[in-house]
């Protein structure tokens, strides 16, 4: 299971969520603070701190993790949506644990 994070005591059920998804690879749920009307978090049922922790043996679970952002933003309607991992503290990650952002459900800019 996942380390001491909030995200690691939603996956050993510790912490409630509101789950959206749930496979043995990965856990989808609903953004606490969500910054659009849909915003689900994908997190690795895997330790992994961050993308720069990733390696080579991660790549079937890094494109799962991808095609479950896609499952549920088409589950939740959406035909156009962001998906953003933030690496590191200086890219707004605060929850050390690698997560993927799917935000949708109003017109989005860019720069965010």
């Amino acid at each position: 299971m996942a380390g001491d994070t909030i995200f690691g005591k939603i996956l050993r059920g510790e912490i409630p969520s509101d789950e959206v998804f749930s496979d043995d690879k990965c856990l989808a749920f609903r953004d606490i603070q969500p910054q659009a009307p849909i915003h689900i978090l994908v997190i690795p049922r895997k330790p992994l701190t961050s993308l720069l922790e990733a390696k080579p043996e991660d790549t079937e679970l890094l494109g799962h993790l991808l095609l479950v952002a896609k499952k549920v933003a088409r589950n939740e309607g959406l035909t156009s949506w962001r998906t953003v991992i933030n690496t590191g503290e200086r890219s707004g990650q605060t929850v050390f644990h690698l997560h993927l952002h799917v935000i949708g459900g109003r017109e989005l800019g860019w720069p965010p």
